[in-house]
């Protein structure tokens, strides 16, 4: 299966609060199937509780690839603001205080690649521990 597919519906999953939105996978199709309780969507068939070939696709504070990639970054890069950004997410708004302040310090680029590299990283590492081959 394509690590896109997978990607993609990672992405979707993560776009929403916890259960929110949810995925599945085909372990021996690789087909997704999707779940929004916002939109009102789903497309999952039935009977797919007791499938053994469908996996539930993570959330990325799951995989810890939410806060946990922010800390990070803060202490590779910005350790001396480590409580100032403590303070960004004290309260609603918080990653697009984080965004303008690394966009501040010339480090918005820098932030966007670590987060994708450690994202994918996660995934894929999912991938291989759920036992789903990907094409490439």
């Amino acid at each position: 299966m394509k690590f896109f597919d997978i990607e993609s519906a990672f992405e979707f999953v993560s776009s929403a609060p916890l259960c929110s939105n949810t995925a599945l996978v085909s372990k021996t199709t690789g087909e997704t199937y999707w779940r929004s309780d916002m939109a009102g969507e789903d497309d999952f068939p039935d009977g797919y509780e007791e499938d053994p070939d469908l996996l539930e696709i993570p959330h990325k504070n799951e995989l810890d690839c939410g806060q946990a990639l922010v800390w990070r970054f803060v202490e590779r890069e910005l350790p001396e603001e480590y409580a100032r950004v403590r303070g960004f997410f004290s309260r609603a708004g918080a990653y697009g205080r984080f965004k303008a302040f690394l966009e501040g310090r010339g480090l918005f680029e820098d932030w966007n690649a670590f987060e994708s590299s450690r994202t994918e990283d996660a995934l894929r590492a999912w991938c291989k521990d759920v036992g789903l081959d990907l094409d490439d």
